[in-house]
């Protein structure tokens, strides 16, 4: 079994793939954890013979179990119904219930209560998951009825009874709709008998489930079950801006969490001092800026000097008004707002010891660091070599440079050689001549 998005089909859902039985408890909305059920009833106590069965997208009802059948938490049953039978599945067992039916002002009379009439077998599961199967397209032809009829109103969802005998539409509206010519459309096209229940806008919400701004599923459809009238008021005391885009929720009406601290906030602002009382000095008369309620400061600026503002306490506001209402002036709130000490921020030992408690938090180093200092280290090796290349090309070059300059200087032994040389070829010359002579 599972939720309409896992679309499940032969035992095996397409969507989250758990059964029925998600993580984030999607399936199962507004599910009650049985905190009782390993604990044993005292003797000669009989258990409860009520139990807690849910129908699609969260609809609970209570039926008595008069046939005292061995039931457990995920059966699948078959209930009565106003005609017919209806399927739906086992939630909550025990005096739990009891305690739920209590707070839900449901009535424990036999006479007036539904009964369950068996766990339901192959083929009410099989009839059952066909029906559903119908509801996706039916809800798209059924708004496409709505709008060929002009019919100011919005089918939400479509809800087959468990033996396919009756199909319940959910719709809203903003104001009352005539959907007599809409009822005929569809029980000629459906082939079926035809509800209509209009819901409000949370309910539908409810209903359909989502993922609100905080990151979380709806409270709605998680587990808040009564819906208070929530006002733009509780928004004013909690000093959010008015912004209906950040303030609406995904029904399009006020988000419920305006309400929960809203007391909190009420019993805070009994000590503040209204607003819109002046404070009068002899420097000048102050209004009012902007309060912080959970310091308990208030800022106030003098008429004519808007951009200065002086902040006080909320008890010293009260004693400047009092004084007002006597008739007296203090001389300025600047003496007030030398009072005003700022609170020190309290710096937290370390008494685990030597291990930090955000040890592990710290990013690993990477490898860049280690390959930048290989790569410095490379660097540098190679300037080392290069160094001593040059002075190696430096001193060979020195060394050339001395032969050639001692090839270039005169050697006396080979200048007189040479000489003989000449002098030895200019003899025969001369030996010729005075043989001629």
């Amino acid at each position: 079994m599972a939720c309409a998005s896992c679309s499940t089909k032969d035992g095996q859902p397409k969507g989250c793939k758990n059964n029925g039985t998600c993580g984030t408890d999607s399936c199962n909305k507004l599910t009650v954890f049985d905190w009782l059920s390993n604990m044993s009833l005292p003797n000669g106590e009989k258990p409860f013979n009520w139990v807690e069965v849910r129908y699609k997208n969260g609809r609970k009802e209570y039926y008595h179990n008069t046939e005292n059948l061995t039931l457990s938490i995920g059966d699948v049953v078959a209930t009565q119904a106003k005609a017919g039978h209806d399927i739906g599945m086992v939630t909550l067992m025990g005096e739990l219930v009891r305690v739920q039916m209590k707070r839900k002002n449901i009535s424990e009379n036999l006479e007036e209560g539904l009964k369950i009439y068996r766990k339901a077998s192959q083929k009410d599961i099989d009839i059952w998951s066909a029906a559903r199967d119908k509801e996706e397209p039916m809800k798209v032809k059924a708004r496409q009825f709505a709008i060929d009829l002009k019919l100011q109103m919005k089918i939400s969802d479509i809800e087959f009874q468990g033996d396919a005998s009756k199909a319940t539409f959910y719709y809203t509206a903003e104001e009352r709709v005539d959907f007599r010519e809409l009822i005929k459309v569809f029980a000629r096209e459906f082939r079926t008998r035809i509800e209509m229940k209009q819901v409000g806008f949370r309910q539908e919400a409810a209903r359909l489930g989502g993922i609100g701004s905080c990151g979380r599923e709806l409270c709605c459809s998680t587990w808040l079950t009564d819906f208070r009238s929530v006002s733009t008021s509780a928004a004013r005391y909690q000093q959010l801006s008015l912004n209906p885009q950040k303030l609406a929720g995904q029904c399009g009406k006020l988000k419920c969490c305006l309400n929960y601290e809203l007391d909190t906030y009420l019993d805070a602002l009994k000590s503040f001092p209204k607003t819109d009382i002046k404070l009068q000095t002899e420097k000048g008369t102050a209004v009012c800026q902007k309060t912080d309620i959970f310091k308990g400061h208030m800022w106030y600026a003098y008429e004519g000097e808007w951009m200065n503002w002086h902040k006080i306490t909320t008890s010293q506001a009260n004693e400047i008004i009092e004084l007002n209402k006597k008739k007296e002036k203090v001389v300025s709130l600047e003496e007030y707002a030398l009072e005003v000490i700022e609170e020190a921020k309290t710096e937290f030992e370390n008494v685990v010891g030597q291990d930090s408690l955000t040890r592990f938090d710290n990013p690993k180093r990477s490898n860049k660091r280690k390959n930048n200092r290989r790569k410095g280290s490379q660097a540098n090796k190679k300037e080392t070599t290069g160094s001593n290349n040059s002075r190696k090309n430096n001193s060979n070059k020195n060394s050339l440079n001395k032969s050639s300059s001692s090839k270039n200087k005169p050697n006396k032994n080979n200048s007189n050689k040479n000489n003989r040389n000449k002098n030895s070829r200019k003899k025969p010359q001369n030996n010729s001549k005075n043989a001629a002579k």
